[in-house]
């Protein structure tokens, strides 16, 4: 939870920035600082992925997680769920520009890989890294929405709390049942997921990652190490 903390104060420190001095903040200057976090998430996701024991294992999760999140189309309905609740709380409301500014906000923060991995991580290894580099990415980019839609961002921070918060605690309980093998490869599978965010802040594909339809890949080692090791059992006995 502490990881979640720092990433709220964080989201505040730069909403309140994007307000008092949202007329001397360049859109430019907004893009170079993306970059150059867009470094720094690379280093951590690649970090993250070279401590794996088995690279078959990530390989195969990534492949088998990719193809079900793309049939699922995790992408896409996390969108549509967007757009859902985007227009369903503005609709009618007297204060639109707030609603409107908490809404897209709150999806930004709490709708990514790097919320679910980072806070998995957290839960799990006690790896507060992802997230508090999250935290930085998400107080740069409330200066900029603070700016320009209000006070709304500074209020996305409850959802953040209770989204980021929910998945660490769970991954915090059911830790402990998991095998370090399995632990070891879940966050393996995390850092590719993250050099995949990297990737689109840095702008480097022709088409955006789509990462969102790689999430389940996260939790196929949970089934995949068992099974390796029962087939490599049932090969050479």
């Amino acid at each position: 939870m502490l990881a979640t903390v720092i990433n709220v104060i964080l989201v505040l420190i730069g909403s309140a920035v994007g307000l008092l001095f949202k007329n001397l903040i360049s859109e430019r200057l907004m893009s170079v600082i993306t970059h150059a976090l867009g470094l720094c998430v690379f280093g951590i996701g690649v970090s993250n992925l070279i401590g794996t024991e088995d690279m078959l294992c990530v390989i195969v999760c990534m492949v088998i997680g990719t193809v079900i999140g793309s049939a699922i189309d995790i992408e896409g309905r996390l969108e549509h769920a967007g757009d859902a609740l985007r227009s369903r709380l503005a609709k009618g409301d007297g204060n639109s520009r707030f609603t409107e500014s908490f809404v897209n906000a709150s999806l930004l923060f709490c709708v990514g890989a790097m919320a679910i991995t980072g806070s998995i991580d957290a839960g799990l290894n006690h790896n507060y890294t992802t997230i508090i580099s999250k935290g930085v990415i998400d107080g740069v980019t409330s200066i900029s929405f603070a700016a320009t839609m209000g006070i709304g961002v500074a209020f996305s921070v409850i959802p953040l709390l209770l989204y980021q918060g929910g998945i660490t605690l769970l991954a915090g309980w059911v830790g402990p049942w998991l095998p370090a093998p399995v632990i070891t490869e879940m966050t393996a599978v995390g850092g590719a997921l993250i050099v995949g965010i990297s990737v689109n802040m840095l702008a480097l594909g022709k088409e955006k990652v789509k990462v969102g339809n790689m999430l389940p890949a996260m939790f196929l080692p949970i089934a995949y190490l068992p099974l390796a090791s029962w087939l490599s059992g049932s090969l050479f006995t």
